[in-house]
């Protein structure tokens, strides 16, 4: 598995603008997925839980984090790498790191209501409406 400074340098390198961390969350078989709130950038569509890396933060420490706001989940283990997918959003550049993760419960999920409006424990590779490629190619790929 790279180690998150790893991924930072080559972001860097890269002219990233912008770090994301992502977690695929499994229960039964099944893998966690969010909605954007009507009042959010790419409203109703679902997403992994996953948010910026603050400035001065690790990869696993944003991760954490991230979890925790938008699930109110707390990651127990942080698993295989996933790898990553890079996307612009409102003229930035920014790429999403992704991986396994293991939580202490997995109820209840608590959501961040200015964030996501939903939630739902899907088979990997569906999803209750729309995705974006990278996150259904994600999906597909752990399917």
């Amino acid at each position: 598995m790279p180690e998150p400074k790893t991924l930072t340098e080559g972001d860097a390198r890269d002219g990233i603008q912008q770090q994301v961390v992502g977690g695929v969350i499994a229960h039964d078989g099944l893998i966690l997925l969010l909605r954007r709130a009507p009042a959010e950038y790419m409203a109703g569509q679902w997403e992994l839980p996953s948010g910026k890396v603050d400035p001065g933060e690790d990869l696993f420490t944003a991760l954490h984090r991230e979890v925790l706001e938008e699930t109110g989940l707390v990651v127990e283990k942080v698993g295989a790498y996933l790898g990553s997918f890079d996307y612009t959003s409102r003229g930035i550049r920014m790429r999403q790191h992704n991986w396994e993760l293991r939580v202490t419960a997995v109820e209840p999920v608590r959501l961040c209501p200015e964030e996501h409006d939903a939630f739902e424990w899907v088979k990997p590779g569906d999803a209750p409406g729309p995705v974006s490629p990278d996150v259904r190619g994600l999906l597909n790929a752990i399917a």
